[in-house]
Order: structure tokens, then C-alpha cells, then sequence
């Protein structure tokens, strides 16, 4: 469980990675919203790896860092960057339901109570990037239509998590 729960952490701050490299891809594209969400977005997956960080700590377990694999950094299109953005949550997802099915063989009940709040998380993240999609489909061209979804991005603020 340790080592699966080591290998998240490292899935986790590969996320944050990523956010990071999109915020830089909004940036050079003058989407400074986009990429204040993305920057939130940043901090948010950095506060994931630091919870389970301690929490595998608080268990006696070790935690070992691993290589951060290098994100892209081009998407061509805020389309298709969020689209990126929906479906890495999606398999992040996945991800945390396999840790939660090897929770549950290992009958390890803290590790399972644990993990509720990233299942939880995970329908937030997933339908967050999942409604940015949808608006930006409904966008198109519309260049008018993205700055004003720029600017709605630009509000978004990080909040830690309360527990």
C-alpha cells in the first residue's frame, strides 16, 4: 500500500507539473485568466501530494520521491488544452479508485477512509475542467466569447482544503 500510495504522490505532483506548464502555455498566449486558473489549479494538486505525503508519514510508512516525468508544454488551442486538462482528471480517477480497490483487498480500513476524500475531490476536478470544456466549445472562434471566459477564469482562488 505504501509504495502504491508513493507512486500517487508522484502522480500528484506530475499534475501539478503539468498546470504549471499550461499556466506558462496561457501566459504566452496572453490568457492570463487561463492561466490563473491553471496556477490554482497548480496549488491544488500540490496541497493532494503533500496530504498524502503526510498521511503516509502518519502511518510509519516511508515516503519516497520518484523522477517527475516532463509535461508538455504546447496545446495548440485552450480547447485542446482543457481537453488535456479533463482527461488527465479522468485518469487520475481511475488512478484513485484502483488505490481504494487495493485498500479494500488489503483490508487496510484507514488507507480506504483516507482515500473518500480524493474520490470526493475527484468528481470536483472532473466536472470543473469538464464545464471549462463545454464552454469553450460553445465559444468556437468567438474571440470575444474568450476573453470573457479569460476573465471569469482570472477569479478563481485557491482555497486549502478544510478537513
Amino acid at each position: 500500500m505504501v509504495e502504491a500510495l508513493n507512486r500517487q504522490i508522484n502522480a500528484e505532483i506530475y499534475s501539478a507539473y503539468l498546470y504549471l506548464s499550461m499556466a506558462a502555455y496561457f501566459d504566452s498566449i496572453g490568457l492570463k485568466g487561463f492561466s490563473n486558473w491553471m496556477r490554482v489549479q497548480w496549488q491544488e494538486e500540490l496541497m493532494h501530494a503533500m496530504k498524502m505525503f503526510d498521511f503516509v508519514s502518519e502511518r510509519g510508512g516511508r515516503v519516497k520521491l520518484y523522477a517527475v516525468e516532463e509535461p508538455p508544454s504546447d496545446w495548440g488551442s485552450p480547447l485542446a488544452a482543457f481537453e488535456h486538462v479533463y482527461e488527465h482528471e479522468v485518469n487520475v480517477t481511475k488512478r484513485i479508485h484502483e488505490l481504494v480497490e487495493l485498500a479494500m483487498s488489503e483490508k487496510d480500513f484507514a488507507t480506504y477512509n483516507f482515500l473518500q476524500w480524493y474520490v470526493a475531490e475527484q468528481v470536483e476536478e472532473e466536472a470543473s475542467s469538464l464545464e471549462i470544456v463545454e464552454k469553450l466549445r460553445l465559444i468556437g472562434e468567438d474571440k470575444r466569447g474568450l476573453l470573457f471566459l479569460d476573465k471569469e477564469l482570472s477569479l478563481r482562488q485557491f482555497t486549502p482544503a478544510v478537513e
